[in-house]
């Protein structure tokens, strides 16, 4: 009798033919290159966090410093770690420590979008010669008013007639 292992799991792989299902995880907030142009060493607490979302991290041992830590694992697509400090003097922003490789908002978008794009955009107007070749509109004789649907009742009137 042959001896097998529980499961054959080469990579995402599953017995090298299934690819099972893996759940989308992010965690974090998403900080782009447009966000961070937005805050700048001397800005009090409130407007960074006007400007980048409230950080992920706050320690109350360190309470001077901002974590913004992003993760994303999707499936199809590349996982993404990012992680930003920021240093806080009181009230006011000392220092901004951020990877050089941060992402503009279009390139994030285009990382994680997993939808095929074929390149070709669709058709939306017609020419005028595709107008002139079409059939003309079919009239129909109005009707006054508009088939009841279900079942109709006819009610006694509210007021006598005199």
């Amino acid at each position: 009798m042959p001896k097998f292992d529980a499961l054959s799991v080469s990579g995402d792989k599953v017995l090298g033919l299934v690819r099972p299902y893996r759940v989308e995880i992010v965690q974090g907030n998403v900080v782009t290159k447009e966000q961070l142009a937005l805050i700048k060493p001397g800005m009090p607490r409130a407007q960074v966090r006007d400007a980048l979302g409230s950080p992920l991290l706050t320690d109350l041992f360190h309470e001077n410093r901002w974590d913004y830590v992003f993760t994303i694992r999707r499936q199809g697509a590349a996982p993404q770690n990012r992680h930003i400090l920021l240093t806080f003097d009181g009230d006011k922003l000392t220092k901004i420590d951020a990877p050089d490789d941060l992402p503009t908002e279009k390139e994030f978008i285009a990382s994680i979008n997993t939808l095929k794009v074929s390149g070709k955009e669709p058709k939306l107007e017609l020419t005028e010669e595709e107008r002139k070749a079409l059939p003309p509109p079919v009239r129909t004789a109005a009707a006054s008013a508009p088939e009841p649907i279900g079942p109709t009742r006819d009610y006694p009137p509210l007021e006598a007639r005199r």
